[in-house]
């Protein structure tokens, strides 16, 4: 009897293991907004890492969150370092692309809660006085994270931290 059960755990376990390594490689989080603001207005927001204090989502979550900058005040160089609680953990970002009123590209490295290095950007689209904003993250799965999203949907986890961030920077720009 017992045999049977340990086959039939040993069973299940590959089953699910099998399960999550059909899970996709990679991720991609996209969310847009539309601003009453000029391009160069809303992507300077973005492109200096110390005014995301007043609109990232994470700042507040974390009120008490230690940042740290290093390199150019803005652009292409400009890095911020966090350390928070467990809804921001710790990690690093570096802009390693910055075209004017047009593309801000980020690295992230996260180091807690758990390891993962995954892309960020944000493009700005100026059309009749207004200023379509996309902000996305994109990066690979391993197998933990592959696991995880059996469990959690990140797009909308994600994407909702994006689209309050959005939201309070538009409440900034439009003033």
């Amino acid at each position: 009897m017992l045999v049977k059960i340990l086959i039939a755990v040993v069973i299940v376990v590959l089953g699910l293991a099998a399960f999550v390594a059909t899970r996709p490689a990679e991720f991609r989080v996209t969310r847009t907004a539309s601003f009453a603001a000029p391009a160069p207005v809303v992507f300077a927001q973005v492109n200096e890492l110390r005014k995301w204090e007043a609109w990232s989502p994470w700042a507040k979550k974390d009120p008490q969150m230690k940042q740290s900058y290093e390199g150019p005040a803005a652009g292409a160089g400009a890095v911020t370092s966090w350390v928070g609680n467990k809804d921001v953990g710790e990690g690093r970002m570096s802009i390693v692309e910055s075209r004017p009123a047009e593309l801000v590209r980020f690295k992230l490295e996260f180091f807690k809660p758990f390891a993962a290095t995954n892309s960020a950007e944000f493009t700005f689209k100026e059309q009749g006085g207004r200023t379509a904003v996309s902000w996305s993250m994109s990066g690979r799965n391993n197998f933990v994270g592959k696991a995880m999203s059996v469990v959690f949907d990140f797009d909308k986890m994600i994407g909702a931290d994006f689209e309050a961030g959005l939201a309070s920077m538009k409440t900034i720009v439009e003033k």
